[in-house]
């Protein structure tokens, strides 16, 4: 059965590519944010079962979004997607709860970390 996904990422090119690659493995896609203030907002009225979060955006970062997804919602499910150095960030994804941290243009390896979330 597939997820229910709110997809962040401030590139719409790179939102239009992880939907894809979501709804072609059988996921809905309940939302996508361009930006770390939609994703709380969106979150909260969506209620989704997982959040692909790109790190860096502009105005309110992945990071900064998950920190405050978690105080009204400890439980949420949430992967980080980026196309940096994947170490540079890997401690502060474990410290705010975050599933993994995966290449953003590795879709096989963001469709398995979903869909083992």
């Amino acid at each position: 059965m597939g997820k229910r996904i709110l997809v962040v990422d401030d590139s719409v090119m790179m939102r239009k590519m992880i939907v894809k690659s979501l709804t072609e493995a059988g996921h809905e896609i309940v939302g996508e944010a361009a930006n770390g203030e939609q994703a709380v907002e969106m979150y909260a009225r969506v209620g989704p079962d997982l959040v692909t979060m790109d790190i860096t955006m502009r105005g309110m970062d992945g990071l900064s979004a998950a920190r405050e997804i978690k105080k009204d919602a400890p439980g949420a499910k949430i992967i980080f997607l980026s196309n940096l150095n994947e170490d540079k960030y890997g401690a502060e994804v474990d410290a705010v709860g975050g599933i993994g941290l995966v290449n953003k243009h590795k879709a096989a390896e963001v469709l398995e970390m979903v869909e083992g979330a």
